[in-house]
């Protein structure tokens, strides 16, 4: 689980509460209930009414995603790549539809059962993009859902402000309340970019970046795999699908050393062979 959402929006709160004790400012007087009302439900409101129901509730159900969504290491993926590739070279193709059973992962089965099966590799390259594509598309479209909401939110609170201020106007007579209904006018203000900054914005970033994540690791299953139809030596393929992760995320696991220990005693077995 990455908890990196979870950390940044406790920190941007930790540090506004930081600031409102170090300026001694009473928390009742941003806790106003009128204008955290306007904020959260005009706002919500314009987000609804700016995309279809069905998609509005599928991105609610998608914020769990962005507190603990889970991030898969590319070397794990190519692992287990390199691993189908080996049981392909020594059982041949069809080997891989019961390594398909062993996979929970629905685009790997689909990708195996496909190779088993003797699918054309253009046409499953077509299926397996089209795969990717539409396996993205929710989360991308949550994602579009909160940026829109961070976009509503200081709009709709400066609404609030102006609301407010039209009562501050129409009490000019009353110089004593005059501090206090200025104050509370920029409640809706402060909300708007609050939520807009620490709530809508890193939700929808969040969920942004874990469907490209998400792309990404299809994307390089996908090349693996149809590399391994093609019939690819697995330590070849090992190093070429590695060139194509960024090399901040080229991380070594024990598993990773592991398998590339057995891939160079494959590959030395492969030599003493052609020695012979």
């Amino acid at each position: 689980m990455d908890i990196a959402t979870i950390i940044g929006i406790l920190l941007a709160f930790g540090a506004l509460f930081g600031m409102v004790e170090m300026e001694h400012v009473e928390l009742a007087g941003l806790f106003l209930p009128a204008p955290m009302l306007l904020v959260f439900g005009a706002t919500i409101g314009c987000g609804i009414a700016s995309t279809t129901l069905k998609d509005a509730i599928a991105s609610f159900k998608a914020v769990p995603k962005a507190f603990t969504g889970k991030v898969t290491p590319p070397q794990s993926v190519i692992d287990d790549v390199v691993g189908l590739a080996e049981t392909a070279r020594s059982n041949g193709l069809l080997a891989l539809e019961q390594e398909a059973d062993k996979h929970d992962d629905p685009f790997m089965k689909k990708a195996l059962q496909n190779i088993a099966d003797g699918t054309d590799g253009d046409e499953l390259r077509i299926l397996l993009e089209d795969e990717i594509e539409s396996n993205a598309a929710p989360t991308r479209s949550a994602s579009a859902f909160f940026m829109g909401l961070g976009g509503f939110a200081p709009t709709v609170g400066i609404i609030g402000t102006v609301v407010s201020l039209t009562h501050v106007l129409a009490n000019l007579g009353k110089p004593d309340e005059l501090g206090p209904l200025i104050a509370s006018a920029f409640v809706a203000t402060l909300w708007g970019l609050l939520t807009a900054n620490f709530m809508w914005l890193p939700i929808g970033g969040k969920l942004r970046k874990l469907a490209q994540l998400e792309s990404d690791r299809q994307t390089l299953l996908m090349e693996g795999l149809l590399a391994v139809q093609a019939g690819s030596q697995p330590r070849l393929l090992g190093e070429r699908l590695k060139a194509m992760v960024p090399p901040a995320a080229r991380t070594d696991t024990s598993k990773g050393k592991a398998g590339k220990n057995k891939q160079d005693a494959d590959a030395d077995a492969d030599d003493q062979q052609l020695a012979a």
